[in-house]
């Protein structure tokens, strides 16, 4: 309900069982392609309020608010709500609902595209988003200055699953390592398709992440440069992988262009900068595809031997060396820590090869 285009639609003209079947409230249809699904469990509204820790004096940031089921709950346990909502259909909904009760002065409404919008100061996020916007708006909430406390954001269960995931799971991904890289990320609870109105066709999960204070020591270019590499292909030792000619080359024009200029990646001038690199770890489509890779030894020396090129020969002992050095050559990104992958940047930027 946060992202995507309004589609306007004729008014039906069916019986009211045939309207409540297609997810009407109000009056109001809900589109499932625009991933309107309304939260219908009073008992899970209740719990997730409950698991969310809001304090009597916290500014509450709602994404999708849809009719304000979830909202009212809000409300009535914290200082104020804004709401962020695309479908002007919805805001008005809101307004009325609200209008001319004690929580009218408690609650603003933004409508647009959270995507887009600049988001005001916020202590709590309580969000219910479609699959097409959890990457991005997950990293533009890690991304928000100043810090807020904690979300707490209703995904479809898959993507949860790949937030949380941990070395050697199927699910780990770029995902899951620059997710918890920002943020200490936990499953809360599952959540069944027809709880919703109407109902997706697939199960949720709710999910807490709280932004690290402060965040790591790291420069978010050279990192995610350098997972892309690696996740490129997960199940494929990392010797395998900084083979490649691509990636010699790509690393070793890095290494030219620094050295020549004897230069260092910088840091980052502004909050700004910083929120924009960080937004940037969100670009994780790619991991929305399940791995299928099964390591296989074949496919390993077709990489390392196709990629052999004696023009970067040097560059790639000096590479492989790294990699040796640390105890990486063997090793799999599938079942990299993140102090594994923070060691193994630390490593290379000291030998002067940079991602960014």
């Amino acid at each position: 309900m946060a992202g995507g285009k309004i589609k306007r639609e004729r008014p039906s003209h069916k019986g009211g069982a045939a309207a409540a079947s297609k997810g009407f409230q109000g009056g109001i249809s809900f589109h499932k392609s625009k991933g309107q699904h309304i939260l219908k469990n009073p008992l899970l509204v209740d719990s997730i309020v409950q698991k969310t820790g809001i304090k009597s004096t916290d500014v509450i940031l709602e994404i999708g608010p849809g009719t304000g089921n979830l909202t009212k709950k809000l409300l009535e346990a914290g200082k104020s709500v804004v709401a962020v909502e695309l479908d002007p259909r919805m805001v008005l909904e809101l307004q009325r609902r609200f209008q001319g009760t004690p929580f009218s002065n408690q609650l603003k409404v933004i409508q647009g595209d959270v995507l887009k919008c600049d988001l005001p100061y916020f202590d709590i996020c309580v969000a219910n988003i479609p699959y097409q916007i959890s990457s991005p708006l997950t990293f533009k909430l890690l991304s928000h200055r100043p810090l807020f406390r904690c979300a707490v954001i209703m995904f479809q269960r898959e993507f949860a699953m790949r937030l949380v995931a941990q070395p050697g799971d199927t699910l780990y991904c770029r995902l899951s390592v620059n997710t918890q890289l920002l943020a200490r990320v936990n499953h809360l609870l599952k959540v069944g398709r027809n709880n919703f109105r109407p109902p997706p066709k697939v199960d949720s999960s709710v999910v807490r992440i709280e932004p690290r204070k402060p965040l790591p020591p790291v420069n978010f270019k050279e990192w995610d440069g350098l997972v892309r590499i690696c996740f490129n292909r997960k199940n494929k030792t990392l010797g395998s992988l900084f083979r490649q000619k691509s990636v010699l080359s790509l690393l070793e024009k890095n290494y030219k262009t620094l050295q020549a200029l004897q230069l260092t990646p910088e840091g980052f001038s502004d909050d700004s900068e910083m929120a924009s690199c960080v937004s940037a770890l969100g670009d994780t489509l790619g991991d929305m595809i399940m791995d299928s890779e099964d390591g296989n030894d074949d496919d390993e020396m077709e990489l390392e031997m196709g990629d052999v090129d004696t023009k970067t020969s040097g560059f790639k002992d000096k590479v492989v060396g790294i990699l040796k050095q640390g105890g990486f050559e063997e090793k799999r990104s599938s079942k990299l820590s993140q102090d594994d992958f923070m060691h193994l940047l630390s490593l290379f930027n000291k030998a002067g090869i940079h991602f960014s």
